[in-house]
């Protein structure tokens, strides 16, 4: 920043007419582009907007929305159309997104920009959450991401399956039964493996505040009699077939799982020595 020293007032009018002049200028090239709604990033340096930029802004029919948090640039330019400019000189019609309606309405105790009728072919969707204080907002916005995953899960590979430990429980039953089949030291290799899944349904039932030994060894009964679908129900604390209550998740969950945690113990396999720290 640099500071101006002024000694009479014949300089200090010169100076905030320049000022004036200058500000037109800009405000005039917004105009010129076709523009009548202007969002301005937020700004910690620096106030983006000043008093009068935002008079003659206000005479030009031009409404101006200030301090929009950088993280929403990308998603108003991909659901407006527009391209964020960081220069006045590169301020052009091309650049510019359309929407039918931009009102400020409230909403509570505060209010809210909200636009409409954007013709931007982007599938964009805007969610307002609302709580008492930060606690439950930040309990609403977790929960709001943990289902945006789910749908992600779905989209990018569309298969369900039952949950409740059952596929975990099914895995180390046809596990155990390939182990028999292997020679030497790949059958203690597969069935240790086989092994290790039935620590998803053990720890599902811990949490659940169930008999963990209990529900593991009725679960283990109920796939080896071929009930493939039979899981965990933590509302009655039973093995019941919960593909007849509904009970499902994402395939690409469980594969992920297994995926990252295979990847996992290769790589501590591969450790050879551990060098301590001096």
């Amino acid at each position: 920043e640099n500071n101006v020293v002024v000694s009479e007032y014949a300089a200090m009018d010169r100076i905030l007419r320049e000022e004036r002049k200058y500000i037109l200028k800009l405000c005039k090239k917004i105009k010129d582009a076709g523009c009548n709604v202007l969002l301005v990033q937020k700004s910690i340096l620096r106030d983006a907007t000043n008093d009068l930029s935002l008079h003659f802004l206000a005479k030009m029919k031009i409404m101006v929305i200030t301090d929009v948090e950088r993280s929403d640039i990308e998603f108003i330019s991909r659901t407006c159309g527009c391209l964020p400019v960081a220069h006045v000189d590169s301020f052009v019609p091309e650049k510019l997104g359309h929407a039918t309606l931009v009102e400020e309405v409230s909403l509570g105790s505060g209010r809210v920009v909200k636009m409409t009728g954007c013709q931007s072919k982007a599938n964009t969707v805007t969610v307002l959450v609302r709580g008492a204080n930060k606690l439950i907002l930040g309990e609403a916005e977790r929960s709001l991401h943990d289902a945006f995953c789910v749908i992600r899960c779905l989209v990018k590979k569309r298969f369900l399956i039952v949950g409740g430990g059952a596929p975990e429980a099914e895995l180390a039953l046809k596990l155990s039964k390939f182990a028999k089949t292997l020679p030497g030291q790949k059958q203690f290799c597969v069935k240790a493996f086989a092994d290790a899944l039935e620590v998803i349904p053990y720890t599902l039932a811990e949490n659940a505040g169930l008999n963990p030994i209990e529900i593991v060894t009725e679960l283990r009964r109920q796939h080896a009699l071929g009930n493939s679908t039979m899981g965990i129900n933590v509302k009655t604390g039973e093995i019941t077939d919960l593909a007849k209550e509904n009970v499902f998740q994402p395939l690409l969950v469980t594969t992920s799982a297994l995926a990252l945690a295979s990847e996992t113990v290769r790589l501590i396999l591969k450790i050879d020595d551990l060098v301590g720290a001096i």
